[in-house]
C-alpha cells in the first residue's frame, strides 16, 4: 500500500477524461447535426464531402442556367407565334389583292395593312431577352452540367432571307398591283415555311432543355444523398451514444471519488 502514487485514481481520471471528451464531441454532433465537427473526425470523408458540396452548388448554377435558357426559348416562341399571325394575314391580303374585281385603289388599302405587318415582322427581329438578342444569327451555348460543358442551342434568325425578302416586298411593290401581289404571296409562303421550321427547332430545343433540367435535378438529389451519408449525424444512433457516454462520465466521476479515498486505509495501519 502506497501513499504518494494513487494508481487507481490516475487510471480513473484518465478514463473519465476520455469519456468527457467523447461526451463533448457527441454534444457537438447533436447540436450541429453533423458528424464532421472537426477534420480529425474523418479526414478522408471531409475531403470527399467538400467536393460533393462544391459539385452540388455547381449543379444548382447549371440548373438555373438551363431554366433561364428555357425562359429565353419560350420568349422566342411567343414572338414567333405573333409573327406567324402577321404572315398569315399578309398572305391573306396578297390573295385578296389578286381579286379581278378590285381596283388599284382597293389594292392600295390592302397594301397599307400589308406594309404595317411587314414592318412589325422586321421590328420583331431586333427584340432581345435581358439584353441578349432573340433572333440573331448566332447559336447560344448553354451550360448543361457541373463542369460547364455547353450545348449549342440552335439559332432562330429573323434576319434570314426567307423573312427579309417577304418584308422587303412591301417597300418594293407591295401588293398595290396584281403582279406585286403575286410576287408577295410567293415570298410570304416561303417565310411561313421557314417560320414553321423555326418553331419546330424551338420545340426540339425546349424538349432538350427540359430533359437536361430534370437530369440535373436527379443528379443533385443523388449527390446530396451521398454527401448526407458522409457528414450528417444519425440522431437516433448519436443520442444513444450520448446517453451511454453521459452514464460513463457520471460513473467515472463517482469511481474517481472512491479511488481518492483508498489511501485513507493506510491510516488504519499507522494507527
Amino acid at each position: 500500500m502506497v501513499i504518494n502514487t494513487n494508481i487507481a485514481a490516475e487510471s480513473s481520471a484518465s478514463l473519465l477524461s476520455a469519456s468527457s471528451a467523447n461526451l463533448a464531441k457527441s454534444l457537438q454532433r447533436l447540436s450541429s447535426g453533423s458528424k464532421l465537427t472537426s477534420p480529425q473526425d474523418d479526414a478522408a470523408g471531409l475531403g470527399v464531402s467538400m467536393k460533393f458540396d462544391a459539385q452540388s452548388s455547381r449543379i444548382s448554377a447549371a440548373s438555373n442556367n438551363v431554366s433561364n435558357a428555357v425562359s429565353y426559348t419560350q420568349t422566342q416562341d411567343g414572338f414567333l407565334q405573333q409573327v406567324g399571325k402577321a404572315l398569315n394575314r399578309m398572305s391573306e391580303l396578297a390573295v385578296s389583292a389578286q381579286d379581278v374585281t378590285k381596283t388599284d385603289t382597293d389594292r392600295s388599302l390592302y397594301n397599307s395593312e400589308y406594309g404595317q405587318l411587314a414592318s412589325y415582322v422586321t421590328s420583331t427581329a431586333s427584340k432581345d431577352f435581358n439584353g441578349v438578342s432573340l433572333f440573331d444569327s448566332a447559336a447560344k451555348a448553354v451550360t448543361i452540367d457541373s463542369d460547364a460543358v455547353t450545348w449549342n442551342m440552335s439559332k432562330i434568325d429573323l434576319g434570314a432571307g426567307s423573312y427579309t425578302l417577304a418584308t422587303a416586298q412591301a417597300g418594293v411593290a407591295g401588293i398595290g398591283t396584281t403582279a406585286g401581289a403575286v410576287a408577295a404571296l410567293g415570298l410570304v409562303k416561303t417565310a411561313i415555311s421557314q417560320l414553321a421550321a423555326d418553331r419546330g427547332t424551338i420545340g426540339a430545343s425546349l424538349a432538350r432543355l427540359n430533359y437536361t433540367h430534370d437530369q440535373l435535378s436527379v443528379q443533385k438529389t443523388n449527390i446530396d444523398a451521398a454527401n448526407s451519408q458522409l457528414k450528417d449525424v444519425d440522431v437516433a444512433t448519436e443520442s444513444t451514444n450520448y446517453a451511454k457516454l453521459n452514464i460513463l462520465v457520471q460513473s467515472g466521476t463517482a469511481m474517481l471519488a472512491q479511488a481518492n479515498t483508498m489511501p485513507q486505509s493506510v491510516l488504519k495501519l499507522l494507527g
